[in-house]
């Protein structure tokens, strides 16, 4: 297993490491990007006075906002040095354009390389990658380069299409899979349904993108368990954004993503942009290092995450991140108690016969959140009454419940133009 010397290093050495590297980025986004030199300009920053990570506290955060309306204002090389041109997943929003030089992508194989070393691969290991490539999406480049800088096997796979992904399991024999964790329950009940002996397959593991599969206290959510339940794997969580173009992946202790400090700074924001304590819940805020193409200074990621500082038993000593709790952004206020989807996601979890669902949040005529569920069921004993005091006694409220066929609530989550499945879909006036 290869840790980087700096993730073994104390808080304080790292605190200093990365503060040797703040004047190198400090003059590049100085000398090449348009919007930060219009950004020191307008607030009088005297970039040679930022010699700590506390100083960076003196340069407003940048936003999605902001990549949305400068996109091109980002970009620090000449069109002709970028090999690669990615976007976000428009998640919150319009997507935004990230463009990419050789060595972006250098940098982005180095991270994957670290990060799936933490989740104890080797190049013994063949990964099935179920993740597209293709339609501008940095992820599953990004796995792609990682996993070939380190040595392991790959299948390229994509997402959906169960039939392939057993094929391809009985024919190459890989030891993990990387996936969004919410298709492998599906993954189950097909081979459940082909007489397929999950069991003997050649699967141990899988890295899990795009969905919580822990707690704040790391043991498992509803998802988690579901899956571990049925088929004995080892699950290793990863957050990662196509902004920060780092991840922050989980080692074989399951508490928490490591953070890489060769990649970034990272500061854990509340609403007014002050530091929280361990305790606290902040937003994800992130200052890369070594990017070339489209460097970002204390970017708001929108994720609201718990961190952690005291070392890991894994022989790392660097911050973890908590899973995220949820977007700021699709906070819901739902008849007084403040929620977020992914705890809606996980009380829908836990119900069994529950096959898929799409969560849809509209402004009501008052001004007001309202929370409407539509459920794929395949148990008939699944009633709007059980349904809505299983959210009462999980959450205190209880949303709108209808219930639709599975393969039309499938037809509704896919989406030509997206990446992922859409199980939440946010209608509210922003305006309220």
């Amino acid at each position: 297993m290869f840790i980087p010397e700096i993730e073994k290093q104390s808080l304080s050495k790292i605190k200093a490491y990365q503060e040797s590297r703040l004047p190198e980025l400090l003059n590049y986004l100085q000398s090449n990007s348009k919007f930060y030199r219009a950004l020191f300009s307008k607030h009088n920053i005297n970039i040679s006075g930022i010699k700590t990570l506390e100083d960076l506290a003196s340069v407003p955060v940048t936003t999605k906002d902001d990549l949305q309306k400068h996109n091109d204002d980002f970009l620090c090389v000449d069109k002709k040095h970028v090999v690669d041109f990615i976007t976000t997943s428009g998640t919150l929003g319009e997507p935004v354009t990230f463009a990419m030089t050789d060595k972006d992508l250098e940098r982005l194989a180095y991270n994957e390389y670290i990060s799936f070393s933490c989740a104890d691969t080797t190049d013994e290991d063949i990964f099935q990658l179920m993740v597209t490539m293709d339609k501008r999406f940095m992820a599953g480049l990004a796995y792609f380069l990682g996993l070939r800088k380190l040595g392991a096997g790959i299948i390229r796979t994509g997402p959906g299409l169960q039939e392939l992904q057993f094929e391809s399991i009985r024919r190459f024999l890989p030891t993990g899979l990387i996936t969004v964790p919410s298709f492998i329950p599906r993954l189950i009940n097909y081979a459940g349904q082909q007489g397929i002996d999950i069991q003997k397959s050649s699967v141990k593991k899988a890295v899990c993108i795009g969905e919580p599969i822990r707690k704040t206290d790391f043991s498992l959510n509803t998802l988690g368990k579901k899956i571990t339940g049925q088929w004995d794997i080892k699950l290793y969580s990863t957050y990662a954004s196509t902004e920060m173009g780092t991840a922050f992946t989980e080692c074989g202790e399951g508490h928490g993503g490591h953070h890489h400090p060769e990649m970034i700074i990272v500061e854990f924001l509340d609403e007014n942009d002050n530091p929280v304590n361990e305790e606290e819940p902040g937003e994800v805020t992130v200052t890369t290092l070594g990017v070339e193409g489209m460097p970002l200074l204390r970017f708001k990621t929108g994720d609201i995450c718990y961190h952690f500082k005291e070392p890991c038993a894994c022989g790392r000593n660097t911050i973890r991140l908590g899973p995220v709790i949820g977007r700021k952004q699709q906070m819901i206020k739902y008849k007084g108690t403040t929620l977020y989807p992914p705890a809606i996601y996980d009380v829908l979890n836990e119900i069994d016969g529950v096959e898929n669902y799409l969560i849809e949040v509209v402004t009501n005529t008052l001004g007001n959140d309202e929370i409407f569920v539509t459920i794929g069921k395949t148990k008939d004993q699944i009633t709007e009454k059980a349904i809505k005091d299983h959210f009462r006694a999980k959450l205190r409220v209880a949303p709108e419940v209808k219930f639709m066929a599975v393969d039309e609530i499938i037809k509704q989550q896919m989406h030509e133009n997206k990446r992922k499945p859409i199980i939440f879909v946010d209608r509210r006036k922003r305006n309220h």
